[in-house]
């Protein structure tokens, strides 16, 4: 089970940072954007780590404050809910 989950995380913040990739290059581009509701339900579903790396690495959505404070408060309330579930079982 503890496999299965760090698969899961280890996808989908892959996901969340190649999607910061994908929307900077379109955005570069002048082309059709991934949907911010899109890049933040990565975040919110498990990839905070993976989107904040994306945000910094590729410098996408680091002026905008939904992304610069909504994905480390994420990322906290992830890592609250880890603690507490680790503390648990």
């Amino acid at each position: 089970m503890k496999e299965l989950l760090l698969l899961y995380l280890l996808i989908i913040n892959a996901a969340g940072c190649l999607l910061m990739l994908a929307d900077k290059i379109k955005a570069k581009r002048h082309r059709w954007r991934i949907p911010e509701v899109t890049l933040m339900t990565a975040a919110a579903l498990g990839g905070s780590v993976g989107c904040l790396i994306g945000m910094y690495a590729f410098r996408h959505k680091t002026k905008h404050p939904k992304f610069t404070v909504g994905v480390p408060l994420i990322l906290a309330v992830q890592a609250i809910l880890a603690v507490v579930l680790m503390a648990r079982f």
